[in-house]
């Protein structure tokens, strides 16, 4: 059986395969929840030689100042004695290296296809895995080394970039630090033990190692750090003697070089009673059990982590919907499902239930008594307009007493004025309506997946509103020209139609003057048609206040009314004389939503199998 850490680096890596390694997504993510080790230390701290010694190969690539410039997620797999070493790169899937010299060729090129030839530095990690007999089940991030100067052909924030993208790993509170520390620099001065007691004061996820032991001056020892006396971990330290250059140069191999540190440690007058604490095959076991007994304490929160996603992944994709059925009955009845659901957040909005359908009681209320109230009436109906029509309706004979031609052609002609208002009502109760159609289908969750459907429906739909509005239109003008043509007689009988007469002493509307008294009116004057402007004036004001009552209910009736209950009709029964082959076109899915349901997909069946080896391989271990 593989345990849990190998269980674990072959989640992690399933989950880096399908990008769901972090990085802002919508969901929780496994890889976040996993505990890792990320290998921390300065520059020429020795931290190759360590990752090297842990896997008993030679790998990395080596040279002067920065040579890791990306992060390297390492993943270690222990395979049966005797079987053949061998790595694989995530980014080159069906590719094995068994020539551990191309491995570290393809780190360096990987690096530079990012990095181009500089010293620049990237934070896209490079996912390296190693199948070995010779290795522990084990996953560590290696990380750029700190350093204290740009160097050139560095940019003055490299310094900061690579502290920052450090803490990025091990500020997570399920990461492992695993500390370099060269044991020819002062403890107190490590860049790997500042930052490491910066964000894990309690030392309790921090590793300590010790470098270079071998070459540390005659007559001192780095006992004071191994035994917790210099500087206090809640884990035990490590101390490593690396390969020296002389020894690579000459290639000895990581085995022999392995034998020559326990043959040191066992030998060493400072070091001997700790040789079975020291060395890089202790350090991976100890590395080993202490994840393994920290996956195994947080299987808990890994699998609520899972069950959770789990949830959320099947909730996306009912939002997005399952895969199109081929057969065209039910393509058809998921064509007319997707009408119905877009006409149902239509409704909402006209009905309340959503915003937008109030703006057209707002094109009543406000914009159409705006509307009326800038009619010219004023210009119209002023005493030289009046005159003119009523000259022009008498024709070559006068009129006797009142102009009746007269007032019918200014009643007539002066309401046509309505004809604006109510065509602007049709028009902006219209606007709305296809306003809230483009937001309806915008709303409608399964429609978005559908877009040849979705440009459907926006033109069945808006071709519907057309003839609404071409209704409305037409009833609205029939209750104008209605008014015009037909005049309320009553209003005008019970109108005066002349100046009042003024009696002797000149005052107005002496009662019952005496008839030697009276003065005649002059049927002509300007107060005669001063007079006729104010009853035409009056019986407009009478007619506008009506129309600013039926124009609304015109509009309502034939457009709001029909697009509830009828906008999709037409669509209908064109859908209904298609040919079955034809359903699939309609829908065609966005090709971004068909990745979108397919990532879930992957992720889906990566967490419910994750879920079920975890909790099969928990159990077998003795949860």
């Amino acid at each position: 059986m593989e345990g849990l850490i190998g269980l674990m680096n072959r989640i992690q890596r399933a989950c880096t395969a399908l990008g769901d390694h972090g990085g802002g997504g919508d969901l929780p993510t496994l890889w976040e929840s996993l505990p890792t080790i990320a290998v921390v230390g300065g520059q020429s701290s020795g931290k190759s030689s360590v990752l090297e010694s842990i896997v008993g190969t030679d790998f990395l690539p080596r040279g002067s100042g920065i040579v890791t410039r990306r992060p390297l997620v390492l993943q270690l797999h222990q395979t049966d004695d005797g079987s053949q070493e061998y790595a694989e790169f995530l980014h080159l899937p069906k590719r094995r290296f068994t020539d551990f010299a191309l491995v570290r060729q393809e780190i360096a090129d990987e690096t530079d296809r990012l990095t181009g030839k500089t010293k620049q530095i990237s934070p896209v990690p490079i996912h390296l895995s190693i199948y070995s007999p010779k290795v522990v089940n084990l996953t560590l991030i290696d990380l750029p080394g700190l350093t204290k100067v740009a160097v050139e052909g560095q940019s003055e924030s490299i310094v900061q970039d690579i502290e920052n993208m450090v803490r990025s790993y091990v500020d997570k509170p399920n990461c492992i630090i695993l500390a370099i520390s060269p044991a020819n620099q002062d403890i107190a001065t490590s860049d790997a033990i500042k930052l490491a007691k910066e964000v894990d004061p309690t030392g309790e996820r921090t590793f300590g190692v010790v470098t270079k032991l071998d070459l540390m001056d005659k007559g001192t020892n780095a006992l004071d750090v191994l035994e917790g006396r210099a500087y206090r971990l809640q884990n035990p330290w490590v101390g490593i003697v690396n390969r020296s250059q002389a020894d690579i140069n000459r290639r000895v191999d990581m085995m022999s070089a392995r034998e020559k540190e326990r043959e040191y440690f066992e030998s060493s007058p400072d070091y001997a009673h700790l040789a079975s604490r020291m060395g890089s095959e202790y350090l991976a076991k100890l590395l080993s059990q202490h994840l393994e007994s920290v996956i195994k304490a947080r299987i808990p929160s890994i699998t609520a982590v899972i069950n959770k996603t789990i949830d959320e992944l099947e909730s996306e994709l009912d939002t997005i919907g399952r895969a199109v059925a081929a057969d065209p009955g039910a393509q058809l009845y998921t064509i007319l499902d997707l009408c119905r659901a877009f006409d149902r957040v239509f409704k909402e909005h006209l009905d309340g239930g959503r915003p937008g359908g109030d703006r057209i009681y707002g094109v009543f209320d406000h914009k159409l008594p705006a509307a009326i109230k800038k009619l010219p009436f004023d210009r119209y109906l002023s005493v030289q307009n009046v005159k003119k029509v009523v000259s022009e309706a008498d024709g070559y004979q006068p009129h006797l007493i009142a102009p009746e031609q007269g007032y019918r052609r200014l009643i007539g002609t002066g309401l046509t004025y309505f004809r604006g208002p109510a065509e602007a009502t049709v028009d902006a109760v219209h606007a709305v309506l296809k306003e809230l159609v483009r937001k309806s289908i915008g709303e409608t969750e399964q429609l978005r997946r559908f877009p040849t459907l979705q440009a459907a429906i926006a033109t069945a739909a808006n071709e519907a509103l057309e003839r609404f509005r071409e209704d409305g239109r037409s009833t609205a003008l029939r209750l104008v020209e209605m008014e015009a043509t037909y005049p309320t007689a009553d209003f005008f009988r019970n109108r005066p139609h002349d100046p009042p007469a003024a009696d002797a002493s000149g005052k107005a509307g002496a009662k019952n003057p005496p008839a030697e008294s009276q003065v005649p009116v002059d049927r002509y004057g300007d107060g005669h048609y001063r007079t006729i402007a104010t009853n035409v004036s009056q019986y407009i004001r009478m007619v506008g206040d009506e129309l600013m009552k039926t124009i609304p209910k015109a509009a309502v009736h034939c457009q709001v009314r029909e697009a509830k209950r009828s906008l999709l009709n037409h669509f209908y029964v064109q859908i209904g004389k298609k040919e079955a082959g034809e359903f699939g076109h309609l829908l065609d899915e966005d090709p971004a939503m068909m990745e979108r349901r397919q990532q879930c997909w992957k992720r889906l069946e990566l967490y419910k199998s994750a879920r079920d080896e975890i909790d099969s391989v928990a159990w077998s271990s003795g949860r």
